[in-house]
């Protein structure tokens, strides 16, 4: 619980007018299910429609949604913000009940070999396994169930979930989370026939994850084959994404869910994956590009450039060709009758005689 006054000192916002700071503020929710002690948000014009009929405490709404005409129920204080979605962020960090996690120092139910180091202040839950000459840094988090592999080097702040698989000679930056059942350091996928079967490639490389990354649940990194597979600083990946190995990522990207990089991708600057969505081997992605949910690049994408759709291609032509494709059924029966037609005038000429 926290009163509204001391929400509004944290978003460096102004109390409106008349309104009693000292209202108590009890949890967030949506505008629709928001009842009179809890705080909702108006991010887009798209919800405006639902405005009217809150019961919210108080709504944090964005500068730039129009209100003009719009009949805001009496005793709902509107506090403008210039971004209503990271005002929101900063309150839900207020609410946010606290993570439980282990007890400062190593559970006698785990294992830790007697040549790993272990900072100041870590945490080390029960049945976690730590192996040989690990360098694990300060107020690091290990939950239950997590293995990490010989000669791993993790920096200070990290926090691996429940049953994390750090494998062998990877290196993790400072602040890194990873959240629970995913791998990072597994063989990449590399075969090759040789005439009798699949003959498997030894994958002798590493990963690296920067500083500030984030990786969802179940997901998979995988080692590469040489030199090292990369997420870059801010990258945040989300569940069930895939990397292939010697795959790079540069900062500050986004990858949503069940999207997957094949091997030996080279993402640049900010590009967003949608979910879903899959790049095939070797291709390029420029800073700032976008490739839509469901949607499969096999080419390049040049910087800032959005592609959808399989094979990917730029968003306005994919979405020309999909209004061109909806309209086939009738340009079908079209042509077919334009074809009647023809044959008819044609059979109607060669009776016809000759004057």
């Amino acid at each position: 619980m926290h009163k509204l006054s001391t929400i509004v000192e944290l978003l460096g916002v102004p109390l409106p007018s008349g309104i009693n700071g000292e209202k108590v503020i009890r949890g967030l929710n949506t505008l629709t299910r928001a009842d009179g002690d809890e705080l909702s948000f108006l991010a887009t014009d798209k919800f405006v429609k639902q405005l009217p009929s809150t019961r919210a405490a108080a709504v944090l709404v964005h500068r730039k949604v129009r209100l003009a005409g719009v009949e805001v129920p009496a005793g709902v204080p509107l506090i403008v913000v210039d971004d209503a979605d990271l005002a929101m962020a900063k309150v839900l960090g207020l609410f946010a009940p606290p993570v439980p996690r282990p007890a400062v120092g190593i559970d006698p139910l785990s294992r830790v070999a007697a040549t790993a180091t272990i900072g100041a202040d870590c945490r080390i839950g029960p049945f976690v396994v730590i192996g040989e000459r690990v360098a694990l840094g300060e107020r690091c988090v290990v939950h239950p169930g997590t293995f990490i592999g010989d000669d791993t080097v993790i920096g200070n702040d990290c926090e691996l979930y429940p049953n994390v698989v750090i494998r062998e000679r990877i290196t993790l930056g400072n602040r890194v989370i990873v959240n629970a059942g995913s791998v990072i350091g597994t063989d990449g996928f590399g075969y090759r026939w040789d005439g009798r079967q699949h003959a498997k490639i030894p994958q002798i490389g590493t990963v690296v994850i920067e500083d500030d990354v984030e990786i969802g649940s179940c997901a998979c990194i995988d080692r590469a084959k040489f030199d090292e597979t990369r997420i870059g600083r801010g990258t945040k990946l989300d569940n069930l994404v895939q990397v292939g190995h010697n795959s790079r990522t540069g900062p500050h990207c986004i990858m949503a869910g069940q999207s997957a990089l094949a091997g030996s991708v080279t993402i640049g600057t900010g590009v967003v994956l949608g979910g879903q969505s899959a790049v095939r081997d070797h291709v390029s992605f420029g800073d700032g590009a976008m490739l839509a949910g469901c949607s499969g690049a096999m080419d390049d994408v040049p910087a800032k450039q959005v592609v959808s759709g399989l094979p990917a291609i730029p968003h306005r032509q994919m979405l020309r060709e999909q209004a061109a494709l909806r309209d086939l059924p009738d340009l079908r029966t079209q042509v077919r009758k334009l074809q009647e037609e023809l044959e008819a005038l044609r059979k109607s000429l060669a009776t016809t005689p000759v004057a």
